[in-house]
């Protein structure tokens, strides 16, 4: 895996030998004659033509993504939220359903239930621990599932085969945000996962250096059923999603990654397994600790004490845990007092954060929509850097 990250090739040879793909700072690309422009412009070639559209630097970084996870197609955007809402948009239609959960990141949940809505997209929440309620909420206008595989910050897990056997049987499109662990360590694909959404902000961009996000096509689903994409045409390896994601939504929407980012993210991508390692064996030696602690209520760390997440992630799942504390005052105190541990939002930057997600990420969400999210006043969010070990469990037991 990792000698696929440093040796695949760019999508053409650098003129000067570089051993790292140039940043392609350009808008548009000339051509010889206007046939050639004809060509690319309608596909017949793929020549690069605009970079709101390809650029070579993002072709690049896409590719290896590609050789990593062994996709058939991986389309980057400039933020995994741009990633979600291009996913979604290509396969949603006035008066289709989205089936989903309600722990959902704060901006996704809003995006199901607001965004969409307003343009006659609904949002079916129910438990997606539960397999048989989840096929009860599918019907004909269902247009996907839609799943983070550890939930944030319930850090809930639900049975990635056993829903993919119901979107098969349904003939539905399985669409996992698998953030929280790298495709360096989880192949989403060996559970059934059709189209997979990373937000490369996280691990890939190696320390918090760019916002990402990425739309891993497996070409597992086709959509020749789909009311949205059944008259979109076959094309060679491609899938009729991917294709209209990429001819169509991705273009319109104007979310495409900068080259600067894709630079960026690709050399961040070269050092995501090492660094998830250290991360995820840390973060899970210091949960374990601190399930004896006398001030935390409860720790949350799949990898502990779950049978599903064990089979579905291994030893470790991901680099961030949550723990309770008693009390809405002890949790701003603890956070108060941290000195080693930054307050801070993101996810697996090289260095360790600490949030209160009640009164940060969904502190514009009322009590009632908190509660329905399982969103408690009482939780820390934990995101683990490559500090020692030692020194950010330290940290954390003095601060509690």
């Amino acid at each position: 895996m990792d000698t696929k990250i440093l040796s695949t090739p760019f999508p053409k040879k650098d003129p000067y030998g570089s051993l790292a793909m140039p940043v392609y700072h350009t808008a548009a690309y000339e051509f010889e004659t206007a046939h050639e422009m004809e060509d690319a412009f309608t596909g017949r070639t793929s020549e690069f033509v605009y970079s709101r559209i390809a650029n070579p630097t993002v072709t690049n970084y896409e590719n290896r993504v590609k050789a990593i996870t062994e996709a058939q197609n991986v389309l980057a955007f400039n933020s995994g939220m741009a990633a979600i809402s291009g996913a979604v948009i290509t396969l949603a239609w006035n008066g289709c359903n989205i089936v989903t959960s309600p722990h959902l990141f704060g901006n996704t949940y809003s995006f199901f239930a607001s965004t969409l809505k307003a343009f006659g997209v609904e949002a079916r929440f129910c438990d997606m621990t539960n397999v048989q309620e989840v096929e009860s909420k599918i019907d004909s206008n269902t247009c996907a599932i839609f799943l983070e595989i550890i939930t944030n910050p319930q850090m809930e897990v639900a049975d990635l085969k056993a829903i993919s056997e119901v979107c098969r049987k349904q003939n539905v499109p399985l669409i996992a945000d698998t953030t929280v662990i790298p495709f360096t360590h989880f192949r989403a694909k060996n559970f059934g996962v059709d189209i997979e959404i990373v937000s490369s902000t996280k691990y890939i961009s190696g320390g918090a250096t760019s916002l990402g996000g990425l739309v891993i096509d497996y070409g597992t689903w086709g959509g020749a059923t789909s009311q949205k994409l059944k008259d979109v045409p076959e094309a060679e390896n491609s899938t009729r999603f991917f294709t209209k994601i990429f001819r169509e939504i991705h273009r319109n929407l104007g979310a495409f990654m900068t080259p600067e980012t894709a630079y960026l993210q690709t050399i961040g991508l070269e050092t995501t397994s090492l660094r998830y390692e250290k991360e995820a064996k840390s973060c899970k030696k210091i949960a374990e600790k601190l399930q004896r602690h006398s001030e935390i209520v409860a720790v949350h760390y799949p990898a502990l004490n779950n049978k599903i997440a064990n089979e579905q992630f291994g030893e470790y799942s991901g680099a961030m845990f949550t723990f309770d504390v008693k009390t809405r005052e002890k949790a701003f105190e603890f956070i108060d007092r941290l000195k080693l541990i930054r307050r801070a939002t993101n996810l697996f930057d090289n260095k360790s954060l600490a949030i209160h997600p009640a009164s940060t990420i969904f502190g514009t969400f009322t009590d009632e929509m908190r509660k329905k999210m399982d969103v408690k006043d009482t939780t820390i969010r934990i995101s683990v850097g490559l500090e020692g070990e030692e020194d950010i469990y330290d940290d954390i037991v003095q601060a509690l």
